[in-house]
C-alpha cells in the first residue's frame, strides 16, 4: 500500500511537469498572428486596464515568469518577453491576470501573499519535528507539533489554486476581448494555462496526501 501511494506522490508531480514543459515547448514554437511580443502583449493588457505604474521586465530563465505585487512588476522569461508566440501570449497574459488581481484587491491572492512567509518558515521546520516524532514513538507530541507546522505549507498550496485559475480565467478574457488572439489560437492557449494550472493542482494534491499520511501516523498511534 506504501509502494502504491509512492509512486502517486512521486508520478503526479512528474506528469504535471511534462505536461506544462510539452505545452509550452508546441506552441512556443507557434507564432501568434497577432505579432506581438510577450513584454507588448502584458504592456497592452495592463494599459488597457489603467494599470499604467506596473512594470514589464524581462527576467533569465524559462517559465521564470512571476508577477511581483511587492514592486508591482510582471517579469516575463527570455523567451516569452522577446517572441510572439501563442505561449509566450497566454503565459504574459496570466501574470498579468495576478496584477489585475492585485488592483481589485482579490481576496485569495491577498491572503496567499500574507500566508508566503509564514508558510516558508513552517514548511521548513515541520520535518524536524515529524522526523523527531516518527524516530521516537514516545514523542507523539513532536508529530503534532510537526504536522501542524506543515498544515500551514498544504493551506499555502490549496489557496494557490484559485490564485492560479483566476488569474488563467483574467488571461483568456483579455486577450479574447483585445482581440490579441483569434478564435483559431484560443485552444491552444488554453492548453498552455491548463498545462501550468495542473502543476500547481499536482503540488497540492501530494501536500494534501502526506499531510493525510502522517495525520493516520499520529492518530494511529495514540488509539
Amino acid at each position: 500500500m506504501f509502494l502504491i501511494y509512492l509512486l502517486i506522490i512521486i508520478a503526479l508531480p512528474i506528469y504535471a511537469q511534462s505536461k506544462v514543459k510539452n505545452a509550452y515547448r508546441k506552441y512556443s514554437r507557434v507564432r501568434s498572428t497577432s505579432g506581438m511580443s510577450g513584454a507588448e502583449v502584458a504592456r497592452l493588457i495592463l494599459d488597457k486596464n489603467g494599470l499604467h505604474n506596473v512594470k514589464v521586465v524581462e527576467t533569465p530563465g524559462t517559465l521564470s515568469d512571476h508577477y511581483n505585487p511587492i514592486t508591482k512588476t510582471v517579469a516575463l522569461s527570455t523567451d516569452n518577453y522577446r517572441n510572439p508566440s501563442v505561449a509566450g501570449t497566454a503565459v504574459a497574459a496570466h501574470e498579468v491576470g495576478h496584477a489585475i488581481q492585485d488592483a481589485h484587491d482579490y481576496a485569495f491572492l491577498r491572503f496567499r501573499h500574507r500566508l508566503a512567509p509564514v508558510a516558508n518558515i513552517t514548511s521548513n521546520a515541520s520535518w524536524i519535528f515529524i522526523m523527531m516524532g516518527l524516530f521516537f514513538s514516545s514523542m507523539n507530541s513532536l508529530l503534532g507539533i510537526g504536522i501542524a507546522l506543515m498544515a500551514v505549507g498544504v493551506l499555502f498550496q490549496v489557496v494557490t489554486l484559485p490564485v492560479e485559475f483566476n488569474a488563467s480565467n483574467r488571461a483568456m478574457n483579455q486577450i479574447v476581448e483585445l482581440g490579441i488572439i483569434r478564435n483559431e489560437e484560443e485552444p491552444a492557449a488554453r492548453k498552455v494555462l491548463n498545462a501550468a494550472a495542473l502543476t500547481y493542482v499536482a503540488a497540492a494534491a501530494v501536500a494534501v496526501l502526506e499531510l493525510a499520511r502522517l495525520l493516520l501516523i499520529f492518530t494511529g498511534r495514540d488509539e
